[in-house]
């Protein structure tokens, strides 16, 4: 991945919506905003996608059929909790996403790998938001 494509993971906001009407951020680097951290409790979490594989646009009604089958799979993981999220660029793009809960690494890579993503946002319990790049 080039170096500017990983700033603009790195510079992305992205907001996770915790009910109807309250939203957190998340950025690279710093911990998780007081209500997601009490959200994710003691468990690791990431902030995925399945739009755009290979960070290259495609149709809407593409991204939309594999956010829905990313949806699914997420679903049949016991104990993974799963919140509507969005990824806002500085350019102003942004991406529909999901922030999960209770899913360990190798599992979460699987998944951004089988959509084709280049990386996500990852965190563990107390720590920093990391932006884990997969080769």
């Amino acid at each position: 991945m080039d170096e500017a494509l990983l700033e603009a993971f790195r510079a992305t906001t992205y907001h996770v919506c915790l009910d109807a009407v309250r939203w957190a951020v998340i950025r690279v680097d710093l911990p998780l905003p007081a209500p997601l951290a009490a959200a994710t409790g003691a468990q690791p979490w990431a902030f995925v996608t399945a739009w755009n594989p290979q960070a290259r646009r495609r149709p809407p009604a593409e991204n939309e059929a594999a956010q829905r089958e990313l949806l699914a799979s997420l679903s049949q993981h016991a104990g993974a909790n799963v919140y509507p999220a969005i990824g806002v660029g500085t350019s102003g793009w942004s991406e529909p996403s999901l922030f999960v809960t209770g899913m360990d690494v190798a599992a979460l890579d699987r998944l951004a790998r089988s959509h084709g993503q280049l990386a996500y946002v990852h965190g563990e319990a107390g720590g920093h938001a990391t932006l884990r790049v997969l080769d």
